[in-house]
């Protein structure tokens, strides 16, 4: 099986990554793998109990970032520094179930170079407890479905940050986005330059502790033109 490095961006999950990480370990425990938490110098203490962890889990390691550029920024910086082959991103809220990175490492295992946790195919699922989390969701579901129609691949969640990518695959793209834009511009590349990509159905709820990063009206205007720009690069490459 081929070896993991696990990228986790985090800002004010401290709670969180003391769950999170421990669930990591016991799920990929018959692979060779790492934990590299981007903290971007949260104020709660987030890095500071990742230090504390880390000084009895050598597979653990915090890497600082001197400033907040957005979630795409501190995934490029895990992303460049993640050591084994495959490279696998999450977000620290425990939104996603840690026992299904399984699912797709295993299509990694098989030959795929990106794999895709995808929310909004039949299978997966988005829990919706109450109306802000329900128009999350149909902003999420319409979006991906906009950006599906526009871009013309048959993929059916563009913006989850639950992926693996195989490293050799990582160092042959070159992404800029800072924001959560480089989800979509890291798919976009990967298939620009003819590697394999697939998806699976996962399971998404809301988050227990914490609170959620993401402005839906400041980063959804943002994310259309991005998307605007992306899907004319990618028409006109004849993909």
């Amino acid at each position: 099986m081929l070896s993991v490095s696990v990228i986790i961006p985090s800002y004010n999950e401290r709670e969180n990554i003391a769950i999170l990480v421990p669930q990591l370990h016991g799920v990929l425990a018959a692979r060779e793998h790492e934990i590299l938490v981007v903290d971007d110098r949260s104020p709660d203490g987030t890095g500071e109990v990742v230090e504390a962890m880390a000084k009895t889990d050598p597979r653990l390691k915090l890497l600082t970032k001197e400033r907040r550029e957005g979630i795409g920024a501190a995934l490029r910086y895990g992303y460049d520094r993640g050591k084994n082959d495959v490279l696998f991103s999450l977000d620290a809220d425990l939104s996603f179930d840690t026992r299904e990175a399984l699912k797709l490492l295993e299509l990694i295992d098989g030959g795929a170079d990106l794999v895709l946790g995808c929310r909004h195919a039949g299978g997966g699922s988005y829990e919706a407890p109450n109306l802000k989390i329900k128009l999350k969701f149909m902003v999420s579901r319409l979006g991906n479905a906009v950006v599906r129609a526009l871009v013309g691949l048959d993929l059916h969640d563009y913006s989850a940050n639950f992926r693996a990518i195989r490293r050799e695959v990582w160092k042959k793209i070159s992404t800029e986005e800072n924001t959560n834009s480089l989800l979509l511009e890291m798919i976009l590349k990967v298939k620009y330059c003819g590697f394999k990509i697939a998806e699976v159905p996962v399971s998404f709820v809301d988050r227990i502790h914490g609170q959620s990063k993401l402005n839906l009206f400041v980063e959804a205007p943002k994310f259309l033109l991005k998307l605007l720009k992306y899907s004319v690069q990618f028409r006109m490459r004849g993909a």
